[in-house]
């Protein structure tokens, strides 16, 4: 059933990101990234990470995606204009790119090897005591600088938006 679910989910997720590549208006493109976010947290949270599952969604497909349909719409960007594209480029190009993909699967599964499959449910490490256990002890450096420079990019940007009298 957990195969299933991943096979269901991972499918989503593919054709969000498709549909975001493929769309001309900006404001579908940012809820197909929405659908990838939210498909990726189910993924987590069917590997055992429920944390970073509701990370992923409460950071990223919330807050985050906000952030840029909010711009988007400030921008008031339209649609993009289709212009006419020749079609030998599509015709020689597919098949490259599969004859691409197969090589680079290929090679990478030479490099890799044989893996041990996925056992789902069998991630321990992905709750909040983990995290923030090896957040707070190995990551305190940069977890500090990284605030640092996001008061830093913060001092900026009030400094920016002032208005000069």
């Amino acid at each position: 059933m957990d195969s299933l679910f991943f096979l269901a989910f991972a499918a989503i997720a593919v054709a969000c990101g498709i549909n975001l590549v493929i769309q001309t208006h900006p404001i579908t493109s940012a809820l197909s990234l929405i659908g990838v976010m939210g498909s990726l947290a189910v993924l987590y949270l069917l590997l055992g990470a429920e944390f970073i599952a509701m990370v992923q969604l409460v950071v990223y497909a919330g807050a985050i995606m906000v952030l840029f349909v909010f711009v988007i719409m400030l921008l008031n960007a339209g649609a993009e204009k289709r212009v006419a594209r020749p079609w030998k480029p599509y015709l020689v190009g597919a098949p490259l790119l599969v004859i691409f993909v197969g090589v680079a699967s290929c090679i990478l599964h030479d490099m890799l090897g044989d893996s041990d499959p996925v056992i789902f449910g069998s991630f321990t490490q992905g709750g909040a005591r983990e995290i923030g256990r090896s957040l707070f002890t190995e990551y305190l450096l940069p977890f500090e600088v990284t605030s640092v420079l996001i008061l830093i990019a913060i001092l900026g940007a009030m400094v920016l938006a002032r208005k000069e009298f």
